[in-house]
């Protein structure tokens, strides 16, 4: 099956070499590529000694930048959404690291359960609130750093053709709401989806298949839970 992966660069690879694993044919198209702050995470945690959160793995990544000036922090308690982004933070040397399985409101709740004190979220931008929103609900304080933005990348006409003019992909995965908007901003790829396809949307979450055209509705599947192993068993 052919599957169109939208996702960054970095993350796309790896999604890549998984649905290679499954059997399928990736085709890579990202939209969106990060800008790193690392120095403003870096302030962040030395004005802060709390527990620390992250959304997305772009987070681990901006961290990743700071080498030795991050060891004393690995102590600190780490609460990730997902496994992957999870073992991220492992990798690079976090010891006491926990995740959740579903979405911001989740991993919301899983910090209440552990009882924290207050907590630094290293955050990008744009990013939906859902996880700040719930924190408030549950009277947790806490700080927000930027430390990554995801910047729209716009496909080149010549890109777009590369990977429509043939057989066109069976599948599209879609990560983030951002991207679906992304995707179908340009008049090249609304086109390159018209409404009588039979082309597949397969999004993260409900926030996610919200920016798929009306006329589209009927294409999409939500994955059960918002993790890539979710999305992809829908394959």
């Amino acid at each position: 099956m052919r599957v169109l992966v939208t996702r960054p660069a970095h993350s796309a690879t790896r999604t890549a070499q998984r649905l290679r694993d499954m059997g399928h044919e990736p085709l890579l198209l990202p939209l969106r590529q990060p800008l790193h702050d690392s120095a403003a995470a870096l302030a962040a945690l030395a004005n802060t000694s709390s527990a620390i959160a992250v959304t997305s793995a772009e987070a681990i990544r901006a961290l990743s930048a700071l080498g030795e000036k991050l060891r004393p922090h690995l102590a600190r308690p780490l609460f990730a959404v997902g496994e992957t982004t999870a073992e991220e933070a492992r990798s690079l040397g976090f010891r006491s690291v926990a995740s959740s399985q579903g979405n911001g409101r989740d991993l919301a709740d899983l910090v209440a359960a552990e009882k924290p004190g207050t907590l630094l979220y290293l955050a990008g931008t744009p990013r939906a609130e859902t996880f700040e929103a719930r924190l408030r609900e549950l009277g947790i304080h806490f700080s927000i750093a930027e430390c990554y933005r995801m910047q729209p990348v716009v496909p080149s006409p010549a890109e777009i053709e590369a990977i429509f003019s043939g057989p066109h992909p069976e599948v599209i995965l879609f990560y983030s709401r951002q991207t679906a908007e992304d995707f179908f901003r340009p008049p090249e790829l609304r086109s390159a989806v018209p409404e009588h396809s039979g082309i597949r949307l397969l999004c993260l979450s409900e926030a996610v298949a919200q920016a798929i055209p009306t006329a589209l509705k009927k294409n999409v599947t939500i994955s059960p839970m918002a993790d890539e192993r979710s999305l992809l068993s829908l394959l």
